[in-house]
């Protein structure tokens, strides 16, 4: 699933790319993923021009025109494309890209684009929300702190741990209600980072080792989103082309291979159904 590095970055070509375009037309074969009639929804977004594109958690909100908003949330395997005339064909032609499942005409004086949803799973979602309800949206007002702004601050995330001392640490850093946009890949590689064994209780962890990890969260998410996400399956960008921190990942989906931190080796092990890569020689 495409976590806060990979949806900041669509979020931040979005902007580039789509604002100031009218949607002139709507197109699906999957109306399961619309959640409001579709010829309702046709209605409502037809006409409407993109304002601004911001994102929370993993969640993509599409600012339009009349107090709407459209949330997209790519779920599994989805990713957008943006198709115009300058667009390269170099990426669009992948087997990953194929899987169009919606599109968006959007039309800026004389010239249309398409503005595609690939969604091979077919389990992405998409809403319309009213502007005056973000804030009190049952999708979006459950979401926690958002790392990498000033209110996930080291005090933050060490009463954090002390609150909630008992739960896992990995799957405090996941849990999309404390903190939001961290998922599996991100978590495995902070912890393997800041040499903390993601199998320890939160409230385990000494002030020192919260410090480290939180710097850990931090640089790694950064990092990430500069290197334009992870393709480590099936994500792209909006030009259909893969990210690039999968050239530096350090343990995720990398068992059995050689640790970068020692002379041991990556394993794998399950943690609340989730595969958590790490190794024992260098996570305490």
């Amino acid at each position: 699933m495409p976590e806060l590095p990979e949806v900041e970055t669509i979020v931040r070509d979005l902007n580039k790319k789509t604002v100031g375009w009218t949607i002139v037309d709507f197109w699906t074969d999957w109306k399961k993923s619309i959640k409001m009639p579709l010829a309702k929804f046709k209605r409502e977004v037809i006409g409407e021009k993109i304002e601004k594109v911001k994102r929370r958690g993993k969640n993509i909100l599409i600012f339009l025109s009349g107090d709407k908003v459209l949330l997209v949330h790519l779920k599994m395997t989805g990713h957008l494309l943006f198709k115009d005339k300058k667009a390269s064909k170099k990426y669009f032609s992948e087997r990953v890209n194929q899987y169009i499942r919606h599109i968006w005409t959007l039309k800026k004086e004389k010239e249309e684009v398409g503005l595609e949803f690939s969604d091979l799973r077919k389990f992405g979602k998409i809403r319309l929300i009213k502007k005056s309800d973000l804030e009190t949206d049952p999708d979006l007002i459950k979401l926690g702190v958002e790392p990498l702004t000033k209110d996930f601050s080291v005090e933050f995330f060490w009463k954090l741990t002390r609150n909630k001392k008992k739960k896992n640490i990995k799957m405090l850093i996941m849990d999309q209600d404390l903190l939001a946009g961290v998922g599996n890949i991100y978590a495995s590689e902070a912890l393997f980072e800041s040499g903390i064994n993601p199998q320890r209780e939160a409230g385990d962890l000494s002030k020192k080792e919260v410090i480290k990890l939180h710097g850990a969260i931090v640089d790694i998410l950064k990092k990430a989103v500069k290197l334009r996400g992870t393709s480590d399956s099936d994500y792209r960008d909006l030009s259909g082309a893969p990210g690039k921190f999968q050239k530096v990942l350090k343990v995720y989906n990398r068992e059995g291979e050689k640790c970068p931190g020692c002379k041991g080796k990556v394993e794998r092990v399950k943690i609340g159904q989730r595969s958590t890569f790490w190794c024992k020689g260098c996570q305490r």
